[in-house]
């Protein structure tokens, strides 16, 4: 497993380092000693699994309030996505930029989104699946989220929505 740092402070690219044989081949996807080293959270206590039917579909940006902010690993388990990030934090020389990267079952990268910033993707397939290791766990009233077009991050999407949730397409203009 490589880790590798990204524009965004904490936003940790994980690609996969796997070993092949006639069987297959097998990679660590995970590995809490190494995530504490660098200063990444290490704990897990819920995984989530969103299946997407159609291409173009539009899930986010959510992040979870204080004093439940959730550092999230991210992998796309079947098909393909395009994975988005937004520095929210106010105090980091990066806020309001973001980083994007494409997911797949073939590339094998996956995304760790630290405590902070915003989480998004648009899906590249049909039939996609994305799976979540999640360091909190989930609390409705501590939901938030902005709007994937909002000018004040001006997001390179690959591709125009087809498919998104009356809540995240109507999300407010960000206000910092």
């Amino acid at each position: 497993m490589k880790l590798s740092d990204t524009e965004l402070p904490g936003l940790i690219l994980v690609e996969l380092e796997p070993v092949s044989d006639e069987r297959g081949s097998f990679a660590r996807t995970f590995d809490a000693a190494e995530w504490k080293a660098r200063g990444m959270s290490s704990r897990v206590v819920q995984c989530n699994l969103s299946r997407n039917l159609a291409r173009g579909t539009l899930r986010g940006l959510h992040h979870q309030a204080a004093p439940h902010e959730e550092a999230k690993l991210v992998r796309c388990s079947r098909g393909a996505i395009f994975d988005v990030a937004v520095d929210l934090r106010p105090d980091s020389p990066t806020f309001r930029d973001w980083f994007g990267q494409e997911l797949s079952t073939e590339n094998g990268r996956m995304l760790f989104v630290p405590e902070g910033l915003a989480h998004g993707f648009i899906t590249l397939t049909d039939d996609s699946e994305v799976l979540y290791q999640m360091s909190e766990p989930y609390e409705a009233s501590a939901a938030r989220g902005v709007r994937w077009d909002d000018p004040a991050f001006a997001i390179e999407w690959p591709l125009e929505p087809v498919m998104i949730s009356e809540r995240d397409r109507t999300f407010p203009d960000f206000q910092c």
